[in-house]
C-alpha cells in the first residue's frame, strides 16, 4: 500500500515552479530591455524641401538644373542622400565639402556628364566644362533625391530635354 504515499510526496514541486517562474521573468525582462535599446526610437524622417529640376543647355550639351526652392537644408554626402537619374546613381565627387554639407534654399546644382557613362552633380562651373551628354533632345529624365537613413524621397521629378 505504498501507492497513496507516492501521491503525498511533493517535495520537488516548489523548486521546479520557482525555476520556471525565474526563467520566464528573465526572458520577459530581456525582451523589454531589447525593445527599448534596439527598436522603440522614433522613425527617421527625410528633410522636407522643395526641389525643382529643369533642362538646360550648357555649351551645346544637355544638363539638368536643380534648384532648392525652400525648406530644410539637404546634406548631399553619400551617407545621407542618394541622387539618381533614370535609376542610375549620380556621382557626387565633383562637389566640395561645403557643397556636400549643405544644399540650401536658393542654391542651384547641375546634373551633367563628362563621359557617356558617368553622371555628376556639380556647380554651374563644373557643368559648363562638360564635353559630353548622355541625354538626347526629346528624352525624359527622372530625377530622385532619396534620404538614405529613412529611405524616403526628398524630391522626385521628370525633366524633358
Amino acid at each position: 500500500m505504498r501507492i497513496p504515499e507516492m501521491f503525498k510526496k511533493d517535495d520537488a514541486v516548489s523548486p521546479v515552479i520557482g525555476v520556471i517562474l525565474m526563467v520566464a521573468i528573465t526572458v520577459i525582462l530581456a525582451a523589454v530591455i531589447a525593445a527599448f535599446v534596439f527598436g522603440l526610437g522614433s522613425p527617421e524622417t527625410a528633410p522636407q524641401a522643395s526641389v525643382k529640376g529643369s533642362s538646360v543647355d550648357m555649351n551645346d550639351q544637355n544638363a539638368i538644373k536643380i534648384e532648392h526652392q525652400g525648406g530644410e537644408v539637404i546634406t548631399l554626402t553619400d551617407a545621407n542622400t542618394k541622387v539618381t537619374l533614370n535609376g542610375g546613381t549620380v556621382n557626387l565627387s565633383k562637389l566640395t565639402t561645403t557643397d556636400l554639407e549643405a544644399f540650401e534654399a536658393g542654391e542651384t546644382l547641375y546634373i551633367y556628364n563628362e563621359t557617356d557613362s558617368i553622371l555628376y552633380l556639380g556647380t554651374s562651373t563644373d557643368a559648363a566644362t562638360a564635353n559630353s551628354s548622355a541625354v538626347s533632345t526629346g528624352e525624359t529624365g527622372e530625377v530622385k533625391f532619396i534620404d538614405v537613413g529613412s529611405q524616403q524621397l526628398i524630391g522626385d521629378f521628370d525633366v524633358r530635354f
